[in-house]
Protein backbone atom coordinates (compact mmCIF):
# COMPACT_ATOMS: atom_id res chain seq x y z
CA UNK A 1 0.00 0.00 0.00
CA UNK A 2 1.43 3.45 -0.63
CA UNK A 3 1.49 6.03 1.40
CA UNK A 4 0.36 9.71 2.08
CA UNK A 5 0.72 13.00 -0.13
CA UNK A 6 0.98 15.32 3.04
CA UNK A 7 3.04 18.03 3.87
CA UNK A 8 5.62 17.52 6.76
CA UNK A 9 5.11 20.07 9.83
CA UNK A 10 6.68 21.15 13.25
CA UNK A 11 3.31 19.61 15.06
CA UNK A 12 1.01 17.68 14.24
CA UNK A 13 -1.47 14.00 15.44
CA UNK A 14 1.00 11.94 13.59
CA UNK A 15 4.55 11.42 13.39
CA UNK A 16 5.08 11.73 9.11
CA UNK A 17 7.62 9.19 8.18
CA UNK A 18 9.75 9.75 4.55
CA UNK A 19 12.32 8.15 2.65
CA UNK A 20 14.67 10.45 4.13
CA UNK A 21 14.11 9.54 7.61
CA UNK A 22 15.34 5.73 6.84
CA UNK A 23 18.94 5.98 7.39
CA UNK A 24 21.25 2.91 7.66
CA UNK A 25 18.42 0.73 9.09
CA UNK A 26 17.15 2.83 11.58
CA UNK A 27 15.12 5.87 12.32
CA UNK A 28 15.31 8.69 14.58
CA UNK A 29 11.86 9.58 15.92
CA UNK A 30 13.10 12.58 17.77
CA UNK A 31 13.87 14.71 14.41
CA UNK A 32 10.72 12.87 12.30
CA UNK A 33 7.74 15.54 11.42
CA UNK A 34 4.42 15.48 12.13
CA UNK A 35 1.31 16.12 9.96
CA UNK A 36 -2.59 16.86 10.40
CA UNK A 37 -4.31 13.86 8.69
CA UNK A 38 -8.28 13.18 7.99
CA UNK A 39 -8.69 10.85 11.27
CA UNK A 40 -11.23 8.91 9.61
CA UNK A 41 -8.64 7.56 7.01
CA UNK A 42 -5.57 7.74 9.16
CA UNK A 43 -6.25 4.25 10.34
CA UNK A 44 -5.59 2.95 6.66
CA UNK A 45 -1.89 4.57 7.09
CA UNK A 46 -1.08 3.85 11.19
CA UNK A 47 2.08 1.79 11.36
CA UNK A 48 2.74 -0.88 13.49
CA UNK A 49 5.32 -3.15 14.99
CA UNK A 50 6.76 -5.44 12.33
CA UNK A 51 5.38 -3.54 9.03
CA UNK A 52 8.15 -3.12 6.18
CA UNK A 53 8.60 0.25 4.44
CA UNK A 54 9.96 0.44 0.86
CA UNK A 55 11.31 3.25 -0.83
CA UNK A 56 9.94 3.17 -4.42
CA UNK A 57 12.08 5.67 -6.51
CA UNK A 58 14.68 8.08 -6.41
CA UNK A 59 18.22 6.88 -5.66
CA UNK A 60 17.61 4.77 -2.47
CA UNK A 61 15.30 2.94 -4.40
CA UNK A 62 14.94 -0.35 -2.76
CA UNK A 63 15.91 0.49 0.63
CA UNK A 64 13.38 -0.83 3.75
CA UNK A 65 13.22 -0.30 6.74
CA UNK A 66 11.31 -2.91 9.28
CA UNK A 67 9.36 -0.75 12.08
CA UNK A 68 10.11 -1.41 15.70
CA UNK A 69 9.17 0.10 18.95
CA UNK A 70 6.75 2.96 17.51
CA UNK A 71 5.94 4.62 21.15
CA UNK A 72 3.54 7.67 18.75
CA UNK A 73 1.03 7.16 16.26
CA UNK A 74 2.64 7.08 12.55
CA UNK A 75 1.86 7.43 9.15
CA UNK A 76 4.30 7.34 6.20
CA UNK A 77 4.53 9.31 2.76
CA UNK A 78 3.88 8.87 -0.71
CA UNK A 79 7.30 7.92 -1.66
CA UNK A 80 7.19 4.29 0.53
CA UNK A 81 5.24 1.19 0.31
CA UNK A 82 4.17 -0.53 3.03
CA UNK A 83 4.56 -4.55 3.03
CA UNK A 84 2.69 -6.24 5.75
CA UNK A 85 3.30 -10.12 5.98
CA UNK A 86 0.74 -12.86 6.03
CA UNK A 87 0.78 -15.20 10.05
CA UNK A 88 3.00 -17.85 8.20
CA UNK A 89 5.65 -15.41 7.33
CA UNK A 90 7.80 -13.66 9.93
CA UNK A 91 8.51 -10.03 8.67
CA UNK A 92 12.02 -10.19 9.86
CA UNK A 93 12.75 -13.05 7.51
CA UNK A 94 10.99 -11.11 4.79
CA UNK A 95 13.30 -7.92 6.01
CA UNK A 96 16.32 -10.21 5.71
CA UNK A 97 15.47 -11.20 2.31
CA UNK A 98 15.11 -7.10 1.17
CA UNK A 99 19.00 -7.48 2.27
CA UNK A 100 20.06 -10.30 -0.04
CA UNK A 101 21.77 -10.36 -3.71
CA UNK A 102 19.33 -12.20 -4.78
CA UNK A 103 16.87 -9.83 -3.80
CA UNK A 104 19.30 -7.05 -5.31
CA UNK A 105 19.74 -8.58 -8.32
CA UNK A 106 15.63 -8.15 -9.08
CA UNK A 107 15.15 -4.94 -7.85
CA UNK A 108 18.11 -3.58 -10.33
CA UNK A 109 16.56 -6.14 -13.62
CA UNK A 110 12.93 -4.36 -12.74
CA UNK A 111 13.21 -0.68 -11.70
CA UNK A 112 12.40 1.69 -14.57
CA UNK A 113 13.88 5.24 -15.01
CA UNK A 114 17.31 6.86 -15.08
CA UNK A 115 17.55 10.06 -13.72
CA UNK A 116 14.67 8.48 -11.00
CA UNK A 117 14.42 5.30 -11.27
CA UNK A 118 11.58 3.30 -9.45
CA UNK A 119 9.35 0.46 -8.67
CA UNK A 120 6.02 0.10 -8.35
CA UNK A 121 3.58 -1.67 -6.00
CA UNK A 122 3.29 -4.67 -8.81
CA UNK A 123 7.08 -4.68 -9.38
CA UNK A 124 7.46 -5.37 -5.56
CA UNK A 125 4.37 -7.61 -5.43
CA UNK A 126 5.79 -9.94 -8.35
CA UNK A 127 9.89 -10.06 -6.96
CA UNK A 128 10.32 -14.11 -6.28
CA UNK A 129 11.02 -14.85 -2.39
CA UNK A 130 12.00 -18.41 -0.90
CA UNK A 131 9.70 -19.26 2.08
CA UNK A 132 10.71 -21.76 4.04
CA UNK A 133 8.54 -23.41 6.99
CA UNK A 134 7.43 -20.87 9.88
CA UNK A 135 9.85 -22.96 12.15
CA UNK A 136 12.89 -22.65 9.83
CA UNK A 137 12.17 -18.75 9.32
CA UNK A 138 12.62 -18.52 12.98
CA UNK A 139 15.76 -20.23 13.28
CA UNK A 140 17.42 -18.16 10.35
CA UNK A 141 16.08 -15.30 12.05
CA UNK A 142 17.41 -16.09 14.96
CA UNK A 143 20.84 -17.15 13.94
CA UNK A 144 21.06 -14.06 11.37
CA UNK A 145 20.73 -12.05 13.92
CA UNK A 146 23.34 -13.21 15.93
CA UNK A 147 25.46 -12.72 12.86
CA UNK A 148 24.73 -9.10 12.13
CA UNK A 149 24.91 -8.01 15.97
CA UNK A 150 29.02 -9.40 15.50
CA UNK A 151 29.13 -7.62 12.35
CA UNK A 152 27.75 -4.39 13.37
CA UNK A 153 30.37 -4.61 16.20
CA UNK A 154 32.98 -5.19 13.96
CA UNK A 155 31.83 -2.19 11.63
CA UNK A 156 31.66 -0.03 14.65
CA UNK A 157 35.17 -0.76 15.47
CA UNK A 158 36.28 -0.38 12.47
CA UNK A 159 34.78 3.01 12.23
CA UNK A 160 36.14 3.84 15.06
CA UNK A 161 39.56 3.20 14.42
CA UNK A 162 39.42 4.92 10.91
CA UNK A 163 38.57 8.16 12.99
CA UNK A 164 41.15 7.96 15.82
CA UNK A 165 43.71 7.24 12.40
CA UNK A 166 42.10 10.44 10.91
CA UNK A 167 42.75 11.87 14.20
CA UNK A 168 46.43 10.39 15.00
CA UNK A 169 47.55 12.01 11.52
CA UNK A 170 46.04 15.07 12.05
CA UNK A 171 48.13 15.40 15.79
CA UNK A 172 51.24 14.11 14.21
CA UNK A 173 51.22 17.19 11.57
CA UNK A 174 50.06 19.56 14.68
CA UNK A 175 53.16 18.53 16.19
CA UNK A 176 55.46 18.39 13.49
CA UNK A 177 54.76 22.41 12.76
CA UNK A 178 55.14 23.47 16.23
CA UNK A 179 58.39 21.52 16.71
CA UNK A 180 57.47 18.79 19.20
CA UNK A 181 57.43 15.77 16.89
CA UNK A 182 61.50 16.02 16.30
CA UNK A 183 64.13 17.42 18.71
CA UNK A 184 66.00 20.64 17.62
CA UNK A 185 69.65 20.52 16.55
CA UNK A 186 71.53 23.44 18.10
CA UNK A 187 73.98 22.60 15.19
CA UNK A 188 71.44 23.32 12.71
CA UNK A 189 71.56 26.43 10.49
CA UNK A 190 68.66 29.11 12.15
CA UNK A 191 66.11 29.53 9.61
CA UNK A 192 66.69 33.48 10.37
CA UNK A 193 69.62 33.25 9.06
CA UNK A 194 68.99 30.76 6.46
CA UNK A 195 66.00 33.52 4.97
CA UNK A 196 68.39 36.23 5.29
CA UNK A 197 70.74 35.27 3.46
CA UNK A 198 68.84 33.42 0.04
CA UNK A 199 66.06 36.07 0.52
CA UNK A 200 67.20 39.09 2.11
CA UNK A 201 63.63 41.16 1.12
CA UNK A 202 61.90 38.70 3.56
CA UNK A 203 60.49 40.31 6.90
CA UNK A 204 60.75 37.24 9.24
CA UNK A 205 60.70 37.36 13.11
CA UNK A 206 62.70 34.62 15.14
CA UNK A 207 63.30 32.85 18.44
CA UNK A 208 63.82 36.77 19.80
CA UNK A 209 60.45 37.12 22.19
CA UNK A 210 58.22 38.04 19.48
CA UNK A 211 56.73 34.38 19.67
CA UNK A 212 57.62 33.05 23.00
CA UNK A 213 55.96 29.75 21.81
CA UNK A 214 58.83 29.59 19.04
CA UNK A 215 61.45 26.59 18.91
CA UNK A 216 64.61 27.21 18.91
CA UNK A 217 65.93 27.90 15.57
CA UNK A 218 62.77 28.52 14.13
CA UNK A 219 61.60 31.96 12.74
CA UNK A 220 58.02 33.21 11.34
CA UNK A 221 57.37 34.39 8.15
CA UNK A 222 54.87 34.73 4.80
CA UNK A 223 53.78 32.34 2.60
CA UNK A 224 55.02 34.65 -0.12
CA UNK A 225 58.37 34.60 1.20
CA UNK A 226 58.50 31.11 0.12
CA UNK A 227 56.51 30.33 -2.15
CA UNK A 228 55.05 31.99 -5.46
CA UNK A 229 51.17 31.37 -5.70
CA UNK A 230 49.43 31.38 -9.06
CA UNK A 231 46.69 31.56 -10.02
CA UNK A 232 45.34 29.39 -13.15
CA UNK A 233 43.82 30.57 -16.39
CA UNK A 234 40.26 30.43 -17.12
CA UNK A 235 39.95 28.06 -20.27
CA UNK A 236 36.64 28.36 -21.78
CA UNK A 237 34.85 24.92 -21.98
CA UNK A 238 35.12 25.07 -25.70
CA UNK A 239 38.68 23.86 -25.37
CA UNK A 240 37.95 21.02 -23.64
CA UNK A 241 39.06 18.02 -26.08
CA UNK A 242 39.62 14.30 -25.57
CA UNK A 243 43.71 14.43 -25.46
CA UNK A 244 46.17 16.90 -25.79
CA UNK A 245 47.52 18.51 -22.46
CA UNK A 246 46.05 17.44 -19.45
CA UNK A 247 43.74 20.14 -17.47
CA UNK A 248 43.79 20.50 -13.86
CA UNK A 249 40.48 21.45 -12.22
CA UNK A 250 39.11 21.60 -8.65
CA UNK A 251 37.31 18.37 -9.15
CA UNK A 252 41.01 16.86 -10.35
CA UNK A 253 42.00 17.42 -6.51
CA UNK A 254 41.43 14.01 -4.76
CA UNK A 255 42.53 12.78 -1.30
CA UNK A 256 45.61 15.29 -1.02
CA UNK A 257 46.85 14.49 -4.23
CA UNK A 258 45.63 14.74 -8.28
CA UNK A 259 43.57 12.44 -10.02
CA UNK A 260 43.70 13.04 -13.90
CA UNK A 261 41.45 9.78 -14.93
CA UNK A 262 39.07 11.79 -15.65
CA UNK A 263 40.38 14.97 -16.65
CA UNK A 264 39.36 17.18 -19.84
CA UNK A 265 42.51 18.66 -22.22
CA UNK A 266 43.91 21.38 -23.78
CA UNK A 267 45.86 21.24 -27.31
CA UNK A 268 46.16 25.04 -27.15
CA UNK A 269 49.91 26.13 -25.82
CA UNK A 270 49.31 28.58 -23.05
CA UNK A 271 51.60 30.73 -20.44
CA UNK A 272 54.00 28.65 -18.88
CA UNK A 273 52.50 30.43 -15.54
CA UNK A 274 49.96 28.40 -16.28
CA UNK A 275 52.07 24.61 -16.15
CA UNK A 276 51.59 22.07 -13.62
CA UNK A 277 54.68 20.15 -12.70
CA UNK A 278 55.46 17.21 -10.45
CA UNK A 279 55.88 18.31 -7.09
CA UNK A 280 53.36 21.39 -7.33
CA UNK A 281 50.81 21.59 -4.20
CA UNK A 282 47.49 22.54 -5.80
CA UNK A 283 44.97 24.59 -3.98
CA UNK A 284 40.97 25.04 -4.57
CA UNK A 285 40.58 28.55 -4.26
CA UNK A 286 36.75 28.73 -4.70
CA UNK A 287 33.58 26.95 -3.83
CA UNK A 288 32.67 24.29 -1.47
CA UNK A 289 35.85 22.67 -2.09
CA UNK A 290 37.72 25.65 -0.88
CA UNK A 291 40.92 25.09 1.11
CA UNK A 292 41.32 21.29 0.04
CA UNK A 293 44.80 20.73 -1.53
CA UNK A 294 46.46 18.09 -3.72
CA UNK A 295 50.28 17.05 -4.47
CA UNK A 296 50.73 16.91 -8.57
CA UNK A 297 52.61 13.50 -8.55
CA UNK A 298 52.62 12.89 -12.22
CA UNK A 299 56.01 13.03 -14.88
CA UNK A 300 53.64 14.54 -17.25
CA UNK A 301 53.05 18.38 -16.92
CA UNK A 302 49.36 19.71 -17.46
CA UNK A 303 48.31 23.18 -17.53
CA UNK A 304 45.91 24.73 -14.34
CA UNK A 305 42.60 26.26 -14.59
CA UNK A 306 40.60 28.93 -13.02
CA UNK A 307 39.87 28.69 -9.48
CA UNK A 308 42.70 26.44 -8.52
CA UNK A 309 46.12 28.30 -7.21
CA UNK A 310 49.32 26.33 -7.42
CA UNK A 311 52.10 26.89 -4.28
CA UNK A 312 55.35 26.90 -6.19
CA UNK A 313 58.53 26.87 -4.09
CA UNK A 314 61.14 29.52 -4.55
CA UNK A 315 63.61 28.48 -2.91
CA UNK A 316 65.04 24.90 -2.71
CA UNK A 317 67.51 25.20 -0.24
CA UNK A 318 64.67 27.13 2.23
CA UNK A 319 61.86 25.26 2.00
CA UNK A 320 61.80 21.21 1.12
CA UNK A 321 58.45 20.22 -1.04
CA UNK A 322 57.40 17.53 1.95
CA UNK A 323 57.85 20.51 4.85
CA UNK A 324 55.51 22.94 2.61
CA UNK A 325 53.15 19.94 1.91
CA UNK A 326 52.68 19.21 5.56
CA UNK A 327 52.46 22.34 7.15
CA UNK A 328 49.72 23.73 4.59
CA UNK A 329 47.82 20.81 4.79
CA UNK A 330 47.57 20.98 8.47
CA UNK A 331 46.31 24.48 8.12
CA UNK A 332 43.09 23.79 5.80
CA UNK A 333 40.69 25.30 8.61
CA UNK A 334 42.57 28.09 9.21
CA UNK A 335 42.78 28.70 5.28
CA UNK A 336 39.13 28.85 5.40
CA UNK A 337 38.21 31.24 7.74
CA UNK A 338 40.38 33.18 5.70
CA UNK A 339 38.12 32.67 2.48
CA UNK A 340 35.66 35.08 1.91
CA UNK A 341 31.69 34.41 1.10
CA UNK A 342 29.30 32.53 2.42
CA UNK A 343 27.85 29.61 0.19
CA UNK A 344 30.15 29.83 -1.83
CA UNK A 345 33.75 30.97 -0.22
CA UNK A 346 36.90 32.37 -2.06
CA UNK A 347 40.25 33.11 -1.24
CA UNK A 348 42.43 35.00 -3.18
CA UNK A 349 46.54 34.78 -3.90
CA UNK A 350 47.09 37.28 -2.35
CA UNK A 351 45.54 36.17 1.37
CA UNK A 352 47.15 33.05 0.79
CA UNK A 353 50.46 34.41 0.53
CA UNK A 354 50.20 36.49 3.33
CA UNK A 355 49.50 33.45 5.20
CA UNK A 356 51.73 33.04 8.12
CA UNK A 357 54.38 30.42 8.41
CA UNK A 358 56.49 28.89 10.86
CA UNK A 359 59.66 27.41 9.04
CA UNK A 360 62.53 25.30 11.10
CA UNK A 361 66.16 24.68 9.92
CA UNK A 362 66.24 22.83 6.93
CA UNK A 363 67.92 19.94 8.25
CA UNK A 364 64.86 19.73 11.27
CA UNK A 365 62.61 19.78 7.88
CA UNK A 366 64.10 16.62 6.99
CA UNK A 367 63.82 15.25 10.04
CA UNK A 368 60.49 15.83 10.49
CA UNK A 369 59.54 14.90 7.11
CA UNK A 370 61.10 11.48 7.79
CA UNK A 371 59.38 10.70 10.83
CA UNK A 372 55.93 11.57 9.71
CA UNK A 373 56.37 8.96 6.53
CA UNK A 374 57.30 6.27 9.07
CA UNK A 375 54.46 7.32 11.40
CA UNK A 376 51.88 7.54 8.36
CA UNK A 377 53.05 4.29 6.92
CA UNK A 378 52.23 2.39 10.18
CA UNK A 379 48.86 3.84 10.18
CA UNK A 380 48.25 3.40 6.51
CA UNK A 381 48.79 -0.34 6.95
CA UNK A 382 46.36 -0.73 9.70
CA UNK A 383 44.15 1.45 7.69
CA UNK A 384 44.24 -0.79 4.30
CA UNK A 385 43.93 -3.62 6.49
CA UNK A 386 40.45 -2.77 7.59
Amino acid sequence: MYGVSESAKASGKYKLLRITDIQNNSVHWDSVPYTDFDENKANSYLLNDGDILFARTGATVGKSYLVQGLTEEAIYASYLIRVQTYDVVLPQYVKFYFESGYYWEQIEQESVGVGQPNVNGTILGNLHIPIPPIHEQCRIVSELTKWMGIIDVIEQGKTDLQTVIKQAKSKILDLAIHGKLVSQNPTDEPASELIKRINPKAEITCDNGHYQNLPNGWAICKLSDLCKIENGFAFSSNNYKTEGTPLVRISNIVNNSIDLTECVYIQNKTDDRFIVSKGDLLIAMSGAATGKMGIYSYEEASYLNQRVGNIKILYNSLLLSGYRDVYMQSKVDDILKLAYGGAQPNISAYVIGNFEFLLPPIDEQKRIIEAINIAFEYLDVIMESL
